[in-house]
């Protein structure tokens, strides 16, 4: 593997690994941001949900999704592999809260949850 860019840990993936140019890596927490919702149907994911599923980007999708409308049960945005994403502790929620940002794509397949 080449050089990676400065702002860009080890993994390599930029879109969710980042740490704000001028700033130091030492001491740096990165963590998961525990997206609110599937990008897919729109469902509720609370950052405990047994259900919600991950891409290495952290593209988020229910298991519902997945399995039944998503090709092959990969990523549609980077045809990466979902697994399913770790909860974050209830006592750790409140120094590092979930996301609210919701995100949705138009993924052939997908719409609201019935």
């Amino acid at each position: 593997m080449g050089m990676l860019p400065s702002n860009v840990l080890a993994s390599g993936h930029s879109k969710c690994l980042q740490v704000p140019p001028g700033a130091s890596k030492r001491g740096t927490t990165v963590i998961l941001k525990l997206k609110p919702n599937c990008e897919c149907c729109d469902k509720d994911l609370a950052p405990d949900a047994a259900d919600a599923l991950i891409c290495s980007f952290e593209c988020t999708f229910c298991a519902d999704c997945a399995a039944t409308r998503l090709p092959s049960g990969r990523c549609p945005n980077c045809g990466g592999e979902l697994v399913r994403r770790p909860a974050r502790p209830a006592a750790m929620l409140a120094k590092y809260p979930a996301s609210t940002e919701r995100v949705t794509k138009p993924h052939p397949g997908c719409g609201k949850a019935a």
